[in-house]
């Protein structure tokens, strides 16, 4: 499919609405943050991973991170209006269900993303978690990691205390971001990277609350 524009001015356009949800979210339901390890974001784009609660990350990470396309079903492209607005930043999206056919689509265009300057964005556990819970860490990122030989950057959060999932009243609060180090994939299988990563975000997770 062909857009009007390049991709970085569609993805500029198109993210203003995720500022302004996030700044009304601020204002009208209270619910504000906070990012703990800015300074870990590296300046060449990077394949983040990241815990998965709420809505609302889908949002702010957008606000937070630099201009990132995301990894997901190819299923959420069907959607009216909303998936239409997905198509438009150019998402790795994949048929979860085609095995090595997905890997070798989300190698090519994963690398081609990185190489025009965008940042990759992976949600390991596939869905939204509920606070204390903890989903099984699904290796494709990892792995894309290792092929592409991009820094991982592990990200932890509670959103979902105060932006539940399928809850249409948010609760006023304040979200805790913690971006982690980059690991480097050299010398490490997916499923050591995979490993690396869940045990970082989970190990994080209990801390969130203890930032001053």
């Amino acid at each position: 499919m062909t857009f009007p524009l390049s991709r970085l001015t569609r993805y500029r356009i198109i993210t203003t609405w995720s500022r302004l949800i996030t700044g009304a979210a601020s204002v009208l339901c209270g619910v504000r943050y906070r990012v703990i390890g800015a300074e870990n974001i590296p300046r060449e784009p990077c394949i983040i991973l990241s815990k998965h609660q709420s809505a609302w990350e889908t949002l702010a990470w957008q606000t937070i991170f630099p201009p990132q396309v995301w990894v997901m079903k190819r299923e959420l492209l069907w959607i009216p209006f909303f998936g239409w607005g997905l198509a438009m930043l150019s998402p790795i999206a994949i048929n979860r269900g085609s095995g090595s056919k997905a890997l070798r689509q989300m190698a090519e265009q994963g690398a081609e993303r990185l190489k025009t300057g965008f940042y990759i964005v992976i949600f390991p556990e596939g869905t939204r978690v509920v606070p204390g819970e903890r989903g099984v860490y699904h290796p494709g990122g990892a792995w894309l990691t290792a092929k592409t030989g991009a820094l991982a950057l592990p990200v932890a959060h509670n959103a979902g205390e105060c932006w539940r999932k399928n809850a249409f009243i948010k609760r006023p609060g304040l979200i805790t971001v913690s971006i982690g180090k980059p690991i480097a994939p050299g010398g490490l299988s997916a499923a050591e990277l995979n490993h690396r990563i869940e045990d970082w975000i989970e190990s994080e997770m209990p801390r969130l609350k203890t930032y001053g």
